[in-house]
C-alpha cells in the first residue's frame, strides 16, 4: 500500500503493513502491460526497505498475527449479504475471487476494505490490530 505523502527517496511512500502474496498467473494485456493475478495469504509488518540499482525494493518483514474471530458467522450479517449482492451485480468483481468465502467473517471484512473508499492510513490502522472488531464496527456503519 502506497502513501502518496511519503518520500519516495527514503521509501517512506510504502506503508508499514503489507500483504504476502504468491503470483498465480500472468498475461500480456491488450495495452501491452503485464497483468498479474496474485493471491494474498497474510499480513506482514515491513521494517527496513532497501532500493536496488534497478529501483527494485527489498524489505525485511515479519508476519503479523491473523485476525482472530470471536463471533459466529451471524454477526457479519448483513455485510455478507450486501457483498453477495455486489458480486452478483458486478461480475468483474466476482471474477477476482475464484473461491468466495462469504461464511468467513475475516474474508468479508477484507473484501469491504478493498471495495469501499477507505483511505490507506485508516486501513493501515485497522490491519495493525489483532482482531477485526474496529474494522467491523467502522464498516458496519457504512454497509447497512
Amino acid at each position: 500500500m502506497l502513501n502518496s505523502l511519503g518520500d519516495k527517496e527514503t521509501n517512506q511512500h510504502i506503508y508499514p503493513v503489507g500483504t504476502y502474496v504468491t503470483v498465480e498467473d500472468f498475461d500480456l494485456l491488450d495495452d501491452g502491460l503485464l497483468g498479474i493475478t496474485v493471491q494474498g495469504h497474510r499480513c506482514v509488518k515491513i521494517h527496513s526497505i532497501e532500493t536496488e540499482k534497478d529501483d527494485l525494493r527489498i524489505g525485511q518483514c515479519e508476519w503479523l498475527e491473523n485476525w482472530s474471530v470471536r463471533q459466529d458467522k451471524s454477526t457479519i450479517t448483513p455485510m455478507d449479504e450486501r457483498l453477495k449482492e455486489i458480486f452478483d451485480k458486478y461480475p468483474e468483481v466476482r471474477t477476482l475471487y475464484q473461491k468466495p468465502e462469504f461464511d468467513n467473517p475475516v474474508w468479508v471484512i477484507y473484501r469491504w476494505l478493498e471495495l469501499l473508499p477507505v483511505n490507506a492510513e485508516q486501513k493501515q490502522q485497522f490491519l495493525q490490530h489483532k482482531d477485526y472488531s474496529k474494522a467491523f464496527n467502522y464498516l458496519a456503519q457504512l454497509v447497512e
